[in-house]
């Protein structure tokens, strides 16, 4: 039994029935929605048409938003209805970024997340969901898919019907008959800063205009609202993973080579460095969840199918080593090799699994790159490396002591450079990706990408470091540092805002 909708597009008049009933139905708050009506605008006065889509959940059979979800809230059903258990959420928002269709929200009052449930309650005691029988033309079929006797089974074999984003692989069960390709390619869509009824007054909205794509016949002009679920904390918490990994990465790269014994720097600054940014990045994580309340439930009530939680694994692992590392420190004991290249591989286990994680965001394409693990790791080393210098310098070591940190943190910079210019260069995979990096090298965050990330976080600490190795110029070095710091900051922020700039819907 697979049970899946279809909606004739050719028989739908645009009354918003479907979205009144599901909000009744399910008490859904005011300003979110789990059916909605999309409109669309073709043509030039006065040879103009209005065409509609109806956008909800698509029940994939290759679901993404339960595989990221980390503890299970989100499930299949053997029916094959994707159900949500908001009993389980913590609303970290990832199922968000997984689903490419934008069907999820999350509910104001819960602080949890929802999305259409087919009416599941409704399914179970032998009644049709709340919207098709509403509909005033029956454009809305649901059934079992599996059944060759159905409705929704005798249209999909022998009509013409489409499904959004096929090239995702989810396999969706939400079938459309009759929907215009603009409807459901929204990348296509001229934005303007008003709707068919209302003016956009957000910031988002004010920013789509400039994802129009080139040479758009159609205008997007009824929709609803598409925050962008992550934030600044999102970055915050890729920027202090970065240092706490970095720290004691790069202090075991250094010590491997170098014949002489730790000093103070590598066997306390280094793990208390490291151990201080892990409890910043643990406490950015639990404050961006919804339900910070719940967030043990990443222990209790596990997905290991969820980068989330392998993550949080990590993350606890490299703990646990660096309070070893800072303990026998402490004490004034030798920290063993073998406790530095574990803690080395769990640093970067714990600064690339966010590579991961983001790649189950199946709904930001820019976020998919290949090249993202290898950033991460990158961005580690160049994390790592300003900060122990910063902390040599402050402790008054010498520059024969510094320079093997100042070389790995210019070739970190150079390689970060290169990876950077290659991602925005290189031909795009996709629309959304062009759109997110237009956005990026010449759209609103044009200016702080070339101006900070680039020439302030990139060129300029190049060009300082370059000249610390000549002259060992004690400001200079701590200027390198401290802008490679900032400049990696910047770059985070841009990163998750680009990625989410793409409309999904």
């Amino acid at each position: 039994m697979r049970y899946g909708f279809v909606i004739d597009q050719d028989r739908c008049i645009g009354c918003h029935a479907c979205t009144v009933a599901c909000k009744e139905e399910h008490q859904v708050p005011i300003g979110v929605f789990r059916t909605w009506v999309k409109y669309v605008e073709k043509g030039e006065f006065p040879h103009t048409s209005r065409h509609f889509g109806v956008m909800r959940c698509n029940h994939c059979d290759d679901s993404p938003c339960t595989v990221i979800c980390p503890t299970s809230a989100l499930y299949r059903r053997p029916d094959g209805i994707v159900d949500f258990d908001n009993q389980r959420c913590i609303g970290c928002k990832a199922c968000m970024q997984a689903c490419p269709y934008d069907a999820l929200y999350i509910d104001p009052n819960s602080n949890t997340a929802a999305k259409c449930n087919f009416c599941a309650h409704r399914v179970e005691k032998n009644l049709e969901p709340a919207c098709v029988i509403v509909c005033p033309t029956q454009a809305i079929l649901a059934g079992d898919l599996d059944n060759p006797g159905s409705k929704v089974s005798r249209v999909v074999a022998t009509q013409k019907v489409s499904v959004r984003k096929p090239q995702k692989g989810t396999r969706p069960k939400l079938f459309y008959v009759g929907i215009e390709g603009d409807v459901i390619e929204p990348a296509r869509l001229s934005r303007e800063d008003t709707y068919l009824w209302s003016d956009r007054k957000t910031a988002a909205a004010a920013d789509s205009t400039e994802h129009n794509f080139a040479g758009a016949l159609a205008r997007e002009v009824y929709d609803v609202p598409h925050p962008a679920p992550w934030g600044w904390k999102i970055a915050a918490y890729l920027w202090t993973k970065s240092i706490s990994a970095g720290m004691l990465l790069v202090a075991t790269i250094l010590l491997s080579l170098a014949d002489k014994a730790a000093g103070k720097v590598f066997n306390i600054v280094c793990p208390a460095v490291a151990l201080v940014a892990l409890a910043a990045t643990s406490a950015l994580l639990v404050f961006d969840l919804k339900r910070p309340d719940r967030f043990f439930y990443l222990i209790t009530k596990p997905n290991f199918r969820s980068w989330l939680v392998i993550g949080t694994y990590f993350l606890l692992g490299y703990g646990a080593l660096g309070a070893a590392w800072l303990l026998l420190g402490i004490l004034g004991e030798p920290v063993p090799a073998v406790l530095r290249w574990f803690a080395a591989g769990f640093a970067v286990a714990s600064a690339c699994y966010s590579a991961f994680l983001f790649a189950q965001a199946k709904g930001r394409d820019l976020w998919q790159s290949p090249l993202f693990l290898w950033h991460l790791l990158v961005q580690a080393l160049v994390a790592g490396s300003s900060t122990i210098l910063i902390s040599g310098i402050l402790m008054g070591a010498g520059h024969p002591e510094l320079r093997p940190i100042v070389v790995l943190l210019l070739l970190s910079l150079v390689l970060s450079l290169a990876m950077i210019l290659g991602e925005v260069a290189l031909p795009h995979v996709s629309e959304d990706v062009r759109i997110a990096t237009r956005g990026l090298v010449r759209g609103k965050l044009a200016a702080r990408f070339w101006g900070l990330a680039i020439g302030v976080g990139l060129v300029a600490p190049i060009v300082l470091g370059a000249l610390d190795l000549s002259f060992a110029s004690t400001a200079v070095g701590l200027s390198t540092a401290a802008l490679a710091l900032a400049g990696l900051w910047w770059f985070e922020e841009l990163w998750v805002k680009a990625g989410q700039s793409a409309p999904l819907s």
